[in-house]
């Protein structure tokens, strides 16, 4: 790390004046991005209808499927954009754009927006956890829960149900329901998303076969965003995470600790949208994903972020508790270790 990015005030006007050039919108950008992601997904959608109607092997149908479903990913890019008002310049075509791609990734604009607005400015806070975040108990709030707690702790965090249960769930049956305390026009946003959804399902049921529809559908669906949910997980859930009590909470760290720097391979970056740069769109989801490449260079000669990879990445099933001590995510064999630690100095003690 360089000597000007020790420097807090230095390193705050010098990120401030990046990011400023670069959350910028671009309607040329944005329109090319829609083009380019929803052109080649409809047109897969359609070649597995072909298939699926004319019989040919379930093997052969599948291919454009799973093809697909990376597309699908990348369209929720999209409307996570417009959902942080990024993507277009104007408000109505945000909105347009995100009540429409909300449709094809079955999620409501308005009750995401305002849920995922409020995990950005809780990020990193151990005061406000629990809202667009993923579970995550300190090891201290482990120990002393019921062991009913425990053990519905440790099924959840477990990988085979949050990645096999969980996607499918969250994106399939309660994305079909308003979030607690959201406001009049986040309820508003689930019944028209529910209502799109059934519309187009209506249509193209009537057309190619209700059976056929959700051969084709579900599948799409439930991969890409068993892979969306794995992007967010590897987001936040790695071992140098940030995590801090709210009054010593600092907002640019929990961005660029707190948010990982998830390096994958190009094609994989593209489809993600960039995604993967995830500090740079915590320090300010002003920018829109087709930016933050360049402001991650930008940023980087001054405050070097280190990447994750793949294997990397995959370490991170093996963590679940924040040990407030050591400032890690430890797994649960490291609590055993520590609990078994603290028994036996009480013994000592008490001899």
């Amino acid at each position: 790390m360089s000597e000007e990015s020790t420097q807090q005030p230095t390193t705050r006007q010098a990120l401030n004046g990046i990011i400023m050039r670069h959350a910028v919108s671009s309607s040329i950008k944005a329109v090319w991005q829609i083009v380019d992601t929803l052109l080649p997904y409809v047109l897969l959608w359609i070649q597995a209808a072909y298939l699926f109607l004319h019989d040919y092997p379930l093997w052969l149908c599948f291919i454009p499927v799973v093809i697909a479903a990376p597309f699908l990913v990348r369209i929720f890019v999209i409307f996570h954009d417009c959902c942080h008002s990024s993507f277009f310049k104007h408000r109505w075509a945000n909105q347009l754009t995100g009540y429409l791609s909300g449709i094809l990734v079955f999620t409501p604009f308005q009750d995401w927006r305002q849920a995922h607005i409020r995990h950005h400015a809780t990020a990193g806070n151990l005061d406000k956890r629990g809202v667009g975040d993923i579970w995550t108990l300190t090891l201290e709030e482990y120990l002393a829960a019921p062991k009913a707690k425990r053990t519905i702790y440790r099924i959840f965090r477990n990988p085979f149900f949050l990645f096999g249960f969980g996607p499918s769930f969250i994106f399939l049956i309660l994305q079909r329901f308003s979030q607690k305390g959201i406001q009049h026009k986040g309820r508003l946003s689930v019944y028209i998303t529910n209502f799109g959804i059934i519309a187009v399902a209506l249509l193209i049921g009537t057309l190619i076969g209700f059976k056929n529809y959700l051969m084709i559908q579900l599948p799409i669906t439930i991969i890409a965003a068993t892979l969306g949910l794995w992007l967010f997980y590897v987001q936040h859930q790695y071992e140098e995470a940030y995590w801090e009590h709210d009054d010593i909470r600092d907002s640019v760290e929990a961005a660029l600790q707190g948010s990982s720097y998830y390096k994958l391979p190009r094609i994989a970056q593209w489809f993600t949208g960039n995604i993967g740069l995830h500090h740079i769109h915590h320090l300010n989801p002003a920018i829109p994903n087709y930016n933050l490449q360049a402001c991650h260079n930008d940023i980087h000669r001054i405050r070097p972020i280190e990447a994750m990879g793949i294997l990397k990445s995959l370490k991170s099933l093996r963590i679940h508790l924040w040990d407030e001590n050591t400032k890690k995510l430890i797994s649960f064999k490291a609590m055993n270790r520590i609990r078994k630690h603290r028994r036996n100095n009480d013994t000592l003690n008490d001899q």
